[in-house]
């Protein structure tokens, strides 16, 4: 009995390993953020296996579940809809239940959308915080203030429609001469990079309103 975290492509299906196509075509069931699209993906690389859904919904209650069916002598594999479950998806709570039921977890090495936008970002690498997705409402000033004064290079995950948002806050906390990146559609045809201050950043997304799709990585530089 094993639980296999099976990282999945940000976008670009080639992306996918081989240790993950050979794991997804081995275990006995797949528990999938989003089994429309996960199942695109499994008959994309010709696997098929029994598809459940986990997802940050029924999470805590599915846990148990799967737990149940790796007790029994199941080999599960767990997959979100793009990149490392757990990294802003779910995946943390049922790891933490195996673990405590003795139960072995093995993660593979793959896609993880901060890396790549990490790296193109031109700022420094060998210190950074991720911070995925800040509070919708509560709490998200609190975390603005408790990160103007960090000094190392910080990541953050947003949805389109909040972006704007996003950079006027960290205009209004960090200043508008603070180096930001901002990449969005990575690895798919349309993959773009914008750098600058967080105004430079701001007046393009505001005069290219449009160009504003898909799922955005933003890479701020730390304090000086």
């Amino acid at each position: 009995m094993k639980l296999y975290l099976v990282p999945t492509p940000i976008g670009n299906l080639d992306d996918i390993t081989y240790r993950a196509v050979k794991v997804l075509a081995s275990v006995d069931a797949i528990f999938a953020e989003d089994t429309r699209t996960s199942g695109n993906l499994l008959k994309h690389l010709d696997i098929t296996k029994p598809l459940y859904s986990h997802h940050a919904h029924n999470e805590h209650h599915g846990a148990a579940g799967v737990v149940k069916l790796l007790k029994e002598g199941k080999s599960i594999a767990l997959i979100s809809d793009a990149g490392t479950p757990a990294i802003s998806d779910p995946g943390f709570l049922l790891v933490r239940e195996c673990l405590k039921n003795d139960i072995e977890v093995e993660c593979l090495p793959g896609a993880t959308a901060f890396v790549p936008a990490l790296v193109n970002s031109g700022f420094p690498c060998d210190r950074f915080t991720f911070e995925g997705f800040l509070p919708h409402k509560k709490g998200r000033q609190t975390r603005l203030k408790g990160l103007a004064e960090e000094e190392r290079t910080m990541i953050f995950y947003e949805s389109p429609h909040r972006l704007l948002k996003s950079l006027e806050q960290f205009s209004e906390y960090f200043g508008a001469e603070r180096m930001v990146s901002v990449s969005r559609e990575l690895t798919k045809l349309y993959e773009e990079t914008i750098r600058g201050t967080v105004q430079e950043v701001l007046n393009h997304y505001n005069k290219n309103p449009n160009t504003v799709k898909g799922e955005i990585v933003i890479v701020v530089a730390g304090k000086e």
